[in-house]
């Protein structure tokens, strides 16, 4: 059977701040007009993170536009919204938050065989040094790529 994944949103800046240990694909739950919301493409995942409450986990600061023909059926863009995984996975995750310190920062959400699912990242916060090199290293693979291009055109 053929996947078929549809990219709605990127975290770009997750991969600035963090460098990312581990990655899960975790189901959301949503109401009806976040769903159509999300089909749009109206996700922003800037400043959002997943936290344990009562052993479960939640996505905290996602924000889902309204969708504008919800009227009064309308969801708060904000609200915080359960992630699904398995039991084994949880308590892998919380285990390392708790022992070594790190934080689940969602990366991405996207559409796989018509279910919307988040990727989450167990991720490391960069230091400001950490930031400058990755900086420096992407602005020299760019000058490559155009040095390479320029070349093959000759």
């Amino acid at each position: 059977m053929k996947e078929s994944v549809k990219i709605i949103s990127l975290n770009r800046k997750a991969k600035f701040d963090y460098d990312v240990v581990e990655k899960y694909e975790a189901g959301l739950v949503l109401k009806g007009t976040e769903v159509k919301s999300v089909r749009e493409g109206l996700v922003n995942l800037k400043d959002s993170f997943a936290k344990f409450i009562d052993n479960e986990l939640w996505l905290i600061n996602a924000h889902i536009n309204e969708y504008k023909y919800g009227n009064v059926y309308n969801h708060d863009p904000t609200r915080s919204r359960k992630l699904l995984l398995h039991k084994k996975e949880l308590n892998k995750i919380n285990g390392a938050i708790k022992e070594k310190g790190l934080t689940l920062i969602p990366l991405r959400v996207y559409i796989k065989n018509a279910k919307i699912k988040v990727e989450l990242g167990l991720c490391k916060g960069k230091k400001l040094f950490e930031k400058r090199e990755s900086t420096k290293k992407r602005e020299v693979e760019r000058e490559l790529r155009t040095i390479i291009k320029e070349y093959n055109r000759k």
